[in-house]
């Protein structure tokens, strides 16, 4: 009877690990979710430096009454570019909505609004990263939905679209004004 080598077992015991790692990742309701610590949890601190003549942003203005939004952004990002139309409604529905601008140089930070218009109530730049670390960013745009208490709601990495909207944004900010 020929042995069996060990070597020999390696491939099918490693396709099987990988096959049982897929059938678990598949099995989450959104596979392209990214998980968030900061939900359900007091808004960090805000870690940031004055950009251009707006408010600057502050822990305060997160922990003031009612719903408000924080968006990590930057004038290099494209799918910022996208997401900013959505932005401005938002502003104009009259939700508070605070701009974190990521790694950026200013006057490139202020040109982009000037050239797309500017929905942010205040301003921070982050030009190290540190808030957007502080905060669990993985890269921008992010959007957090605040509430009333400062608490996360909500974090949604990438783009905000209409379906983003409709299906993820909206329900956090009912649920913000219901706590």
């Amino acid at each position: 009877m020929a042995k069996v080598s060990p070597l020999m077992l390696a491939p099918p015991l490693i396709f099987a690990g990988l096959a049982v790692m897929l059938f678990i990742g598949l099995q989450r309701d959104d596979p392209n979710a990214l998980p968030s610590t900061m939900e359900g949890r007091a808004a960090p601190t805000v870690v940031a430096t004055a950009l251009g003549e707006k408010p600057m942003l502050t822990d305060s203005m997160l922990r003031a009454e009612g719903v408000k939004l924080v968006n990590f952004w930057a004038s290099w990002c494209a799918p910022c570019r996208v997401e900013h139309p959505h932005l401005e409604a938002f502003a104009a529905e009259g939700i508070p909505l605070y701009g974190v601008n990521y790694k950026d140089k200013p006057a490139n930070a202020l040109k982009f609004l000037r050239d797309l218009g500017d929905p942010y109530t205040a301003l921070g730049a982050d030009p190290e990263g540190k808030m957007a670390l502080n905060w669990g960013v993985y890269g921008v745009p992010e959007t957090y939905v605040i509430d009333s208490n400062g608490t996360v709601i909500l974090r949604h990495a990438g783009p905000i679209t209409q379906r983003v909207i409709d299906s993820t944004i909206r329900p956090a900010i009912e649920k913000a004004r219901g706590q």
